[in-house]
């Protein structure tokens, strides 16, 4: 192994690596993966002179450690946290130059749930139809981190921002979801499509890197049993048997046979990777395009 490396000393609850992921492969059942906060993993490639889609690490709630074989530049972003190195505090959101042997620590999240860790030069795990990132579902990429684990770092890009301060958004103190009716919406009675617009939903704890779950009030369906497996792009409102919708994230399956009552637009999904158990979840409709919607094909 390279000194061009790192070593993991506290993996935290979910450290996994990620890049922008792996779009396009659908078809083979390939999910996308990629960081969950897409605007936070770029800005930290950005902070350390890296292109927007080098792969980075992306922590759970509780963050990580690791320790430096040779000297670099790091950057953590997405959910603020304590950075600490060699146990002194050090900023978050902005480039921080360590020495070879220094241990960086991104502590828990004081509000949201991932943060991202960016290196200058990159993670440089070997990529596996284009991309570096870890996907959950399929088991794809690079494993979750583990204490102990060693992996290579790239070389630099050039040189880092310089940045004084960086954009947060701010806690996500509720969960604004825009979505778009259809292809399934017929299978709900109206008063099923009034109670997505009007109840009162939160995030569920069961909520992962595939879906985002969520409590509240069940959906009524129109139409019992199942569909025939079909296509599920990313951003889509599943209501599983239970009527509560799951909005699919990166890691989620590509096919699947429960209606889909709506599909968030990907520009709308960052939010979602902040939001903690319990945050409050408004669904907004938005104007079905032509052709889609409840008189569409079924």
């Amino acid at each position: 192994m390279t000194d061009r490396a790192f070593s993991v000393v506290r993996a935290g609850a979910l450290t996994t690596v990620q890049d922008l992921g792996r779009p396009g492969h659908a078809h083979l059942g390939v999910p996308r993966a990629g960081a969950l906060d897409e605007p936070a993993h770029r800005l930290a490639n950005r902070l350390v002179g890296n292109p927007e889609p080098v792969a980075a690490l992306e922590t759970t709630l509780t963050g990580c450690a690791i320790r430096v074989r040779t000297a670099t530049t790091v950057a953590v972003t997405g959910a603020p946290c304590p950075v600490t190195v060699d146990g002194r505090p050090a900023p978050w959101g902005a480039p921080v130059h360590l020495p070879a042997g220094a241990v960086l620590d991104a502590g828990p999240a004081t509000h949201g749930l991932r943060s991202y860790l960016a290196f200058a030069g990159g993670v440089d795990t070997e990529p596996v139809l284009g991309s570096r990132a870890a996907d959950l579902l399929s088991g794809l990429g690079p494993d979750p981190l583990t204490d102990g684990a060693v992996l290579p770092l790239g070389v630099p890009h050039g040189p880092y921002a310089a940045a004084d301060t960086v954009p947060h958004p701010g806690p996500v103190t509720e969960l604004l979801l825009p979505f778009l009716p259809g292809p399934r919406d017929d299978w709900f009675t109206d008063h099923g499509l009034h109670t997505l617009t009007t109840g009162r939903f939160r995030v569920s704890a069961a909520s992962n890197r595939i879906g985002l779950r969520t409590e509240g009030p069940p959906l009524e369906r129109a139409r019992s049993g199942e569909l025939p497996s079909e296509g599920m792009p990313l951003g889509a409102l599943q209501v599983p048997p239970n009527g509560l919708p799951v909005l699919f994230l990166h890691d989620h399956p590509t096919t699947g046979g429960y209606p889909v009552i709506g599909v968030v637009p990907e520009r709308c999904l960052p939010p979602a990777a902040q939001a903690v158990p319990g945050t409050p979840v408004r669904f907004v409709r938005q104007r079905a395009r032509s052709g889609q919607g409840r008189h569409g094909p079924s």
